[in-house]
């Protein structure tokens, strides 16, 4: 990306007699949401108008700079910038190929270039079936609750666990029938320890008796991840007006701008640094929630270990030796300390992603609870 050039009169050049104009990105796709950003770096003020002084043109034809939403005239003392936003007029920027900015601030002339491409094949597979489903159910969820994102989020946050109910459910009854056979593995590990095809065997068999799969963990989270990650990203660009480009037909109407990021006086794209009382608030109710649901998800059975026990060393019949770390030490660190971590993350990230964190640790717990009333009822049998 080429800055803005420096006033040729000024043969010393220093940065203060610098006015940079450039591109916020060198390069977008189809639709593009292209931003220039003027600096003013110069030891006086600058005034200059969006349109008049600034133009934008392809190797082919000169894009139109005259949209009433685009033409001010701005203003900008020692060392302050301003963007200027042609997200609104995507549709200008339509056809792919590199554009040059060129501008004519303060006497000096300046220039800048991006690139506009369109979507690969892969990119426009996932665009279609998955990133705009569920960029238009959001902004639906968004029009119904009157414009407010965090009722939206809450909503689809609902959605999100019921969809991923049933793996949720199997991964839940894993690890409590897991747990509850691991005594059984212990002494499978202590009888045949050193002989590890041997071991493998007896526990891929003692797994296939018990009904346990020990990967349900992984392939949940090669499950969920996508869908997080997509989630994440929609939310993200909500407030882009680009995004109409990919609006079904009956959201063809959908105001962008009247999106209410505001929820329980919090905005949701500020972090705990800005308003750190109601923060602390949905923090706490974070580890409060995470703490009872992972209280909930740990085995109900006595202690095994004594309480000074931290690791325990095995002697191999080879002559080798491994650490293993006391269960009752794991499952301490996880009652405690992953609400606390997940405590300090809702205090530092986004506040909708604690919003997140809160209904969707709420509707796990009562799914735990479901699932210890079926362990337990199968255990009496």
């Amino acid at each position: 990306m080429i800055v803005g050039l420096f006033n040729k009169s000024d043969e010393t050049q220093t940065l203060t007699g610098w006015v940079v104009l450039s591109s916020v990105s060198s390069s977008y796709t189809v639709p593009a949401s292209v931003q220039l950003k003027v600096s003013n770096q110069s030891a006086e003020e600058i005034i200059f108008n969006s349109c008049n002084d600034v133009a934008i043109k392809s190797s082919a034809w000169v894009v139109d700079m005259t949209w009433e939403d685009v033409c001010s005239d701005i203003t900008l003392a020692w060392w302050e910038s301003s963007i200027i936003s042609y997200s609104d007029n995507y549709s200008k920027f339509e056809n792919p190929g590199e554009y040059f900015v060129t501008g004519n601030i303060a006497w000096k002339e300046l220039l800048s270039r991006f690139e506009i491409d369109t979507r690969g094949t892969f990119s426009k597979v996932f665009i279609a079936f998955i990133y705009q489903p569920i960029l238009n159910l959001m902004d639906w969820l968004i029009y119904v609750t009157w414009y407010s994102l965090g009722w939206a989020i809450i909503i689809i946050t609902i959605i999100v666990r019921i969809v991923l109910l049933w793996p949720q459910h199997k991964m839940m009854l894993s690890q409590k029938k897991l747990q509850a056979v691991q005594p059984k593995i212990k002494a499978i590990q202590d009888k045949y320890k050193g002989q590890q095809a041997v071991l493998g065997q007896k526990l891929m068999e003692l797994y296939k008796k018990e009904k346990v799969n020990p990967m349900w963990s992984c392939g949940f989270l090669l499950i969920q991840m996508p869908i997080l990650f997509v989630l994440y990203r929609v939310i993200m660009e909500i407030r882009d007006p680009a995004n109409a480009y990919y609006l079904y037909s009956f959201l063809q109407n959908f105001e962008i701008d009247r999106i209410i990021h505001l929820f329980a006086g919090m905005d949701l794209f500020h972090t705990g640094m800005e308003a750190p009382i109601q923060w602390a608030i949905l923090a706490l109710c974070v580890w409060g929630v995470q703490f009872i649901q992972i209280k909930l998800s740990l085995a109900d059975k006595a202690k095994t270990t004594p309480k000074w026990a931290v690791l325990e060393k095995k002697k191999w019949e080879e002559g080798f030796a491994s650490m293993m770390p006391d269960p009752e030490m794991m499952n301490k660190f996880m009652l405690y300390w992953m609400p606390a971590m997940v405590t300090v993350f809702t205090f530092s990230f986004f506040a909708w992603l604690g919003l997140y964190w809160w209904i969707s640790t709420t509707f796990m717990i009562f799914q735990q609870l479901v699932v210890n009333k079926i362990i337990r009822k199968d255990s009496k049998k």
